[in-house]
């Protein structure tokens, strides 16, 4: 017979209400409201509406996080710089070149714009406040993918001149770039999201527009094939990291589709309010922003709210 008087357990607290700074996994009984509850993390998957960019426009660049994020370039040819406050847009210091289909990385206070429409060649680097020029790329591209930071970004793929899409990669160590690994399949209007050493490439287009799911991880040298994503697209907009990526909008048609990334695989998350491509993200998986965008150019400016820490009621049912 098994005995179960030496079998023991943790107690549970009795508080009359609930704690102002509890911690993952811990539970408890309210004696005011006779319920028993714990900090756990729940699925909330959900976007909510933001303050709108100053400029409304499309195949613009972001970088930073969801509430120190940072707008800059895009269409109509744009060197306009913008800054979230996690609340409103605030102009910032212009880009030296105007363009579109331009890439970007790193933060709000350190962030990297490089390429763009015509086949630019031109690197900036953003202190908070103005843009100064950093090391020329080595083959002027549009509609790249980009990730890392100011000193260690990551940009892949593009649109070359004539028919062809670029596989390359390149490597920016704060004043030069130099090659990385390439891509398995040439393609642009893509999305990235994690460092340099740790990038993620997932959708955009091959050939001319046809459409891809593919995604693409890099480990600093070479990159391997993730899982697709559910929704093949080009344009969409991309933040987070290698093992936990956001994927939204893109098209065509436009799409408001959201899927979120655990390193292996993609699954839905919430549908965004407006759908649209060539948008910019940045962020995280549980804290994403997502802005501008079109057909046509919109200044809508859009949060996601991942997988959160919250007091949850336990029930026995």
């Amino acid at each position: 017979m098994v005995a179960y008087t030496g079998i023991q357990g943790q107690n549970i607290l009795i508080v009359s209400s609930d704690p102002s700074n509890p911690t993952e996994g811990q539970i408890w009984y309210n004696s005011t409201s006779n319920l028993l509850k714990g900090y756990q993390f729940a699925t909330v998957n959900a976007w909510a509406s933001g303050g709108n960019l100053a400029t409304a426009r499309d195949q613009l660049a972001g970088a930073g996080t969801q509430t120190a994020a940072l707008a800059f370039g895009g269409n109509p040819t744009s060197a306009a710089t913008e800054e979230y406050n996690g609340t409103s847009w605030s102009g910032g210091g212009n880009l030296g070149t105007a363009r579109y289909g331009i890439a970007g990385c790193g933060t709000q206070t350190s962030a990297l714009a490089f390429g763009g429409n015509t086949g630019v060649t031109d690197t900036e680097e953003y202190d908070g406040s103005s843009w100064t020029s950093g090391g020329s790329m080595p083959t002027g591209q549009s509609y790249m993918g980009a990730a890392g930071t100011q000193t260690a970004g990551l940009g892949f793929g593009g649109n070359n001149p004539g028919p062809t899409r670029s596989s390359a990669t390149i490597e920016y160590d704060g004043s030069s770039w130099t090659s990385g690994g390439n891509l398995g399949t040439g393609k642009w209007i893509l999305a990235g999201a994690g460092t340099q050493t740790a990038g993620l490439a997932f959708g955009g287009a091959v050939a001319s527009i046809t459409n891809t799911a593919a995604t693409e991880e890099y480990d600093g040298s070479s990159w391997t094939s993730g899982g697709n994503l559910n929704t093949a697209r080009r344009g969409l907009g991309g933040a987070g990291t290698q093992t936990a990526a956001l994927a939204f909008g893109g098209g065509t048609p436009n799409t408001a589709a959201t899927e979120q990334y655990n390193g292996t695989s993609w699954t839905s998350g919430g549908t965004m309010g407006t759908a649209r491509m060539y948008l910019a993200g940045c962020g995280t998986q549980t804290a994403g922003l997502a802005f501008g965008g079109g057909p046509p150019a919109t200044a809508a400016t859009e949060e996601y709210t991942g997988s959160v820490l919250a007091v949850k009621t336990i029930t026995t049912s």
